[in-house]
């Protein structure tokens, strides 16, 4: 592709305007996820439990405007003042837990519909980890680590309020910590903004920022396919062995067992020789 217009299609993949066909995407992923979640008693959880599954969906949706605000110190409800996003996530819940014969559920999970779906909530993510970054940026200039936490935070809010999420449905899962057990939206968020802050706030990288953002973009969007189509759920996985074996003890741990294993045998002949 020429260079000029690869950099005009980058121009209008930043333009590009979320509302309403990417909040669309995100919202029926979002109740896709709670009704998934749910497992095969769902739909019986929705008859009984309106309201719970209602609250549960839109704080999956906001969750991540919702968390940076409350780090923030800013009103925790706010993102809920977007009335038309509001709307849009009440009807595409409704959609997905109540349409009859189960048609909205079926549609969101019909392959062709569910890799649209997904490919534009990826580039709303990106969208929304660049508007954290920005957003930490003016209110913190030089604080680097503030920016990536509101960044990563905005990128997958409903992995770190997944304990409340489940909470507001009556289920208890403490172990269902994002810190103890990242996913790969999280750590794909955490390396879109220091990306993003090294544009931002640094000269180290000199490409164009239409370019850097449409990088971030083509990587979520990339992996997300990848994982639907190929079943490749976590690419950071090999790496993150090898960093823990090289500078997290990995190594001396698999040398302490080794050694260790030698011990008991040398204990048992002297203590045959003794006897």
């Amino acid at each position: 592709m020429d260079p000029e217009a690869f950099l005009d299609l980058a121009n209008q993949v930043i333009k590009l305007k979320m509302y309403p066909y990417f909040d669309v995407a995100h919202s029926l992923l979002c109740a896709l996820a709670v009704r998934e979640d749910l497992g095969s008693g769902a739909q019986a959880f929705s008859r009984k439990h309106p309201l719970a599954c209602w609250l549960s969906t839109m704080l999956v949706i906001f969750a991540g405007g919702m968390v940076a605000n409350a780090l923030l110190g800013e009103p925790i409800l706010a993102p809920l003042k977007n009335t038309p996003q509001l709307l849009i996530g009440t009807v595409t819940w409704y959609l997905v837990f109540y349409t009859p014969f189960d048609v909205g559920y079926k549609v969101a999970k019909f392959l062709p519909v569910k890799i649209a779906a997904s490919a534009m909530k990826e580039i709303y993510r990106a969208k929304k980890v660049y508007d954290g970054v920005s957003h930490a940026a003016k209110l913190y200039p030089n604080a680097y680590i503030i920016m990536v936490i509101v960044g990563t935070l905005k990128g997958n809010g409903a992995g770190f309020s997944k304990l409340i999420e489940r909470l507001v449905r009556g289920a208890w899962t403490p172990t269902a910590m994002e810190t103890m057990q990242p996913s790969f939206y999280t750590k794909a968020s955490l390396v879109a903004s220091v990306i993003f802050v090294l544009d931002k706030k640094t000269d180290l990288i000199s490409a164009p920022h239409a370019l850097v953002y449409f990088g971030i973009v083509i990587f979520f969007v990339y992996f997300k396919l990848s994982s639907i189509l190929l079943g490749i759920h976590d690419p950071f996985v090999p790496f993150e062995n090898l960093f823990c074996a090289l500078f997290l003890g990995g190594i001396w741990d698999s040398l302490a067992k080794f050694l260790g294993k030698g011990q008991p045998k040398e204990e048992s002949k002297d203590n045959k020789k003794t006897n």
